[in-house]
C-alpha cells in the first residue's frame, strides 16, 4: 500500500537560480537537429538542482526525481529544447529576457525543470522532465521516441500559455510539396507555364477548403492552409515550379482524409509529396491535469484561462499513444513564437514555476490516492 504521508523532499530552487538556468539555456543555440550543446546544459542544470539526468537514444534530455521506486507511477513533464532559426541577441532589460527560444519553448521547459525540483511528492510517485529534440520540424523525432518508451500516469506539455492559461488542445498538421515539371514553351503561346499550373492547383485546393470550412465558424474548427515556400526555374528546355504548403487540421478531419481529398482534386500534371501527418488532440477540460493546473492558478491569485491553440505541439504526438490526463502549460506569450522580438517576462516565469510545483503536488497526491483504492 502506498503511504500518502511519506513524502520525498526536494531541493529548494530560488528564483535567482531558476533565472540563471533559463538564461544559460537561451544563450545556448539549439536549432532543430543541432541541440546537443543545449541538452548538455539542461542535464548539468538538472544535476545542480538535485535531479538525476540522462540523455536517451534520440538525443532527448531527461531529468528525474531521485530516490525513485521501481514501481512508482510517473508524471511526465514534456517540453522541447529545439528552436527555429533566428539569432536574437540574448539580454535582460527591465525584467525581460530577450532571445530565441525564451518563449518557445525554453521558458516553459526550465519552469518545469525547476518545479520538478521544488515539488514535494508522496511515496510511489516520481516526476520526469523531458527536453525533447526536433519539435519544430515535421518529424518531431524526440516526442515520437519517448511516446514508445514511457507510460506516464499524467503529462504536462511545456508550451507557452501565459502563467494563468492552460491549453487543452492543438490542431493537427500536414505538409505537401507540390511540383510541376514540363517542357518549355513560348510565353506567347496558349499553354500555361509550370507556375500557372501550380497556382491553378493551389486555387483548386483553396476552393475545396473554403467549401468544407463553411459549417465551422471557429478558427480552431477549420482547416487552415498556407504556402510556406515557392520556387521556379526555366533553363530554356525545362520549365518547373515547386511549392511547400502547410495545413492545420481540426478534430473532424484526419491527415489521411485530407490527403485523399486533395489528391482527388489534383491533375496528373502536378506531383505531390505529402508528409508530416499528425492529427489534432484535445483534452477534456475536467481531466486531472487540466484541473490541477487550473486550481493551482486560482491558488496563486488568478482566474485560469482555458485555451485551444491553432498551432501544433507534441501533445498531438503523445496524447493518442499515452491516453492519459494531459494539458499544456508554460509562461510566455505564444504570439511571440518564432518572431524577431521573442522575449519573456521573468516575473511571469517565476510565477509559472510556483503554479507548476503546486499543480504537480496536487496531481501526485491524486494519483497516489487512486493507487490505494
Amino acid at each position: 500500500m502506498t503511504d500518502l504521508s511519506a513524502q520525498t523532499t526536494r531541493t529548494s530552487v530560488s528564483n535567482g537560480t531558476a533565472i540563471d538556468i533559463l538564461c544559460d539555456l537561451v544563450r545556448t543555440s539549439s536549432v532543430s537537429n543541432h541541440e546537443v550543446d543545449a541538452v548538455c546544459v539542461f542535464v548539468r542544470a538538472a544535476n545542480q538542482i538535485g535531479l538525476d539526468a540522462e540523455i536517451d537514444e534520440a538525443g532527448n534530455g531527461h531529468a528525474l526525481t531521485r530516490n525513485r521506486q521501481e514501481s512508482a507511477r510517473e508524471i511526465v513533464l514534456l517540453g522541447h529544447i529545439d528552436t527555429v532559426p533566428g539569432d536574437i541577441p540574448v539580454r535582460v532589460e527591465d525584467g525581460v529576457l530577450y532571445g530565441r527560444g525564451s518563449v518557445d519553448a525554453k521558458g516553459p521547459l526550465c519552469a518545469m525543470l525547476c518545479a520538478a525540483a521544488r515539488a514535494v511528492l508522496p511515496e510511489g510517485i516520481s516526476v520526469r522532465v523531458v527536453a525533447a529534440v526536433g519539435e519544430e520540424i515535421a518529424a518531431s523525432p524526440g516526442a515520437h521516441f519517448v511516446a514508445t518508451q514511457l507510460k506516464p500516469a499524467a503529462c504536462i506539455i511545456g508550451e507557452p500559455s501565459g502563467w494563468d492559461g492552460v491549453t487543452l488542445g492543438y490542431k493537427g498538421t500536414m505538409q505537401i510539396r507540390a511540383s510541376v515539371q514540363r517542357e518549355n514553351t513560348h510565353t506567347a503561346g496558349p499553354e500555361a507555364s509550370a507556375v500557372d499550373m501550380l497556382f491553378a492547383w493551389w486555387n483548386t485546393v483553396l476552393a475545396y477548403l473554403y467549401e468544407i470550412n463553411q459549417s465551422h465558424e471557429r478558427l480552431f474548427d477549420q482547416v487552415q492552409s498556407t504556402i510556406r515556400t515557392s520556387t521556379s526555374s526555366n533553363d530554356g528546355v525545362v520549365d518547373q515550379a515547386e511549392m511547400t504548403c502547410g495545413f492545420r487540421l481540426p478534430r473532424w478531419i484526419l491527415p489521411e482524409e485530407l490527403e485523399s481529398a486533395i489528391r482527388a482534386h489534383t491533375t496528373q500534371d502536378v506531383t505531390l509529396d505529402v508528409f508530416g501527418h499528425q492529427g489534432c488532440w484535445v483534452a477534456d477540460r475536467n481531466d486531472a491535469v487540466a484541473r490541477a493546473i487550473s486550481n493551482s492558478i486560482r491558488q496563486h491569485g488568478s482566474t485560469p484561462r482555458p485555451k485551444h491553440k491553432t498551432g501544433t505541439a507534441d501533445m498531438c504526438v503523445v496524447g493518442p499513444v499515452w491516453q492519459c490526463p494531459i494539458a499544456a502549460y508554460g509562461p510566455g506569450d505564444s504570439s511571440l513564437d518564432h518572431t524577431p522580438n521573442e522575449h519573456i517576462r521573468l516575473d511571469e516565469y517565476a510565477k509559472s514555476i510556483d503554479v507548476l510545483a503546486t499543480a504537480i503536488e496536487t496531481l501526485a497526491h491524486e494519483i497516489a490516492s487512486s493507487i490505494c483504492q
